[in-house]
């Protein structure tokens, strides 16, 4: 059998604030992200498995990112864990208190890193990370591919 890739997309709302930024996105503002993720692999052989023929099942893809990283995120406000962004009380301002806070200024590329290292040890065995793609906007999205992190 070939090595194949299969592909799921998820979206989520997700705010965020880049502390010293000089532009916009310094501003607590949000995005509707949609991310795909890209698994490889050859598909599975043994006739009596009930994922015969599959890399793996769409839904056990749905059940991992959902897991580590959508339900998370969604209508969250992400931020900085180090920056002043960070002791914002929301319900000040009549804010829900969905607050994450990550090791890192909440960018894309920065999103992609974490992403991948949280999904990479949670596949099965048969199977890989290949690629997350996340688009934040329209015309702007990040990609990372296993080729270049080896």
């Amino acid at each position: 059998m070939k090595t194949v890739r299969v592909t799921k997309q998820f979206t989520w709302e997700m705010a965020s604030a880049l502390p010293n930024y000089d532009g916009d996105c310094a501003n607590i503002h949000g995005h509707s992200y949609t991310m795909d993720i890209t698994v490889k692999g050859e598909p599975i052989t043994d006739e009596k498995n009930p994922k015969y023929g599959m890399v793996i099942d769409f839904g056990d893809i749905k059940k991992i990112v959902k897991s580590e990283i959508v339900d998370e995120l969604d209508h969250a406000f992400v931020v900085n864990g180090n920056s002043k962004h960070a002791t914002l009380d929301p319900t000040l301002f009549g804010f829900g208190n969905k607050i994450v806070k990550v090791p890192y200024q909440p960018t894309i590329e920065n999103m992609l890193s974490d992403f991948a290292e949280r999904l990479m040890n949670k596949l099965p065995q048969n199977c890989s990370l290949y690629s997350i793609k996340i688009r934040e906007t329209g015309t702007a999205y990040g990609e990372w591919n296993v080729d270049d992190n080896m």
